[in-house]
């Protein structure tokens, strides 16, 4: 039997950094950032190519290993099989090991341009395929979820399978991110988690989860109290001590402050007006930056240029993952 036929023409993917559990959402909760990596895939006659530019360009690998490289893979199989070759461009810009979903971004990325590049793809693997395929790689659905479909995500497992559902978060909701300069492993973060909590714990953030929601899509005056957590964000402040000194700090002058993803990033949510004040409580050694809400989720681009993966794009895309 024939294996898939792909398209001539490169294609261009934009994924979008996320933010994972939002203080009580442990491992179900997501939430998409207007920082961008761009990768621009074409099929060639033979051998892999990976060029790479910006976050990770002197430490990733450029082989096989890359989890862009994997990725596509993975959805190649799926979808019948293995181009001759490939050409792939990088331009990162989310931060690698800082909490941000760099290797979500990598692996929707991937899934998404194997699709995209195959004639027929989406009939073959469609978006909740996708999903769960970005799932199976990642090993989670929080942040992938978040990442394919834009805006506040929330994610479960279902008879072994991953779902999510899409919310609408408050146009009035300012994300600050503080960056460290030290990257953290997420394996390290998962290591300090104890395999119970207390019950009155759970009960709380079980509370506060259902809270988070009114809050992040209607209710942003109820951030502060909504973003409170019980049972992972205290475990892991051995391993990242700043980060909590500076959430702790935030939350006392009331921001709604968490660590974002497994950390060391700390999330601030403010207001337009706060936004400024608020990304200067840091100080020396974070890079703090107000970001917007991403709200299309990873995006299939037109080029900009022959080859281009660099920062420009057109303002039109269309959605990768579904609502």
């Amino acid at each position: 039997m024939a294996g898939p036929a792909f398209r001539a023409a490169a294609v261009r993917v934009r994924t979008p950094a996320t933010s994972a559990n939002l203080g009580p959402g442990f491992d179900a909760f997501g939430l998409a950032l207007g920082l961008y990596d761009d990768v621009v895939i074409r099929v060639a006659d033979s051998g892999l190519h990976v060029d790479i530019a910006g976050e990770g360009a002197e430490t990733l690998p450029r082989d096989e290993k890359h989890l862009i490289v994997r990725s596509l893979r993975t959805a190649f199989d799926m979808l019948g099989g293995q181009p001759r070759g490939l050409e792939i461009v990088c331009a990162n810009r989310i931060p690698h090991g800082r909490g941000l979903g760099s290797s979500s971004a990598a692996i929707c990325a991937g899934l998404a341009a194997a699709r995209a590049v195959t004639i027929g793809g989406h009939d073959k693997l469609d978006d909740t395929a996708l999903l769960e395929l970005a799932t199976e790689i990642e090993g989670h659905p929080d942040n992938v979820a978040a990442c394919l479909m834009g805006g506040f995500t929330l994610a479960w497992t279902e008879g072994g399978a991953a779902r999510a559902i899409r919310m609408e978060p408050a146009a009035s909701v300012v994300p600050v991110v503080f960056v460290p300069g030290q990257p953290l492993l997420t394996e390290t973060a998962r290591g300090l988690l104890p395999r119970t909590v207390p019950h009155v714990d759970a009960a709380t953030n079980a509370g506060r989860a259902a809270l988070l929601v009114e809050a992040l899509t209607r209710r942003p005056e109820l951030l502060l109290t909504a973003t409170e957590d019980r049972i992972h964000q205290e475990y892991r402040a051995p391993a990242m001590e700043q980060s909590f000194a500076l959430v702790h700090r935030l939350r006392s002058n009331g921001v709604a402050a968490v660590i974002s993803g497994a950390g060391p990033t700390v999330l601030a949510f403010t207001e337009e007006e706060q936004a400024k004040k608020v990304a200067q409580e840091a100080g020396e050694g974070w890079a703090a930056a107000k970001l917007p809400l991403d709200v299309s989720g990873a995006a299939v681009l037109p080029l900009t240029g022959k080859g281009s993966a660099g920062p420009g794009c057109a303002a039109s895309a269309d959605s990768v993952g579904g609502t």
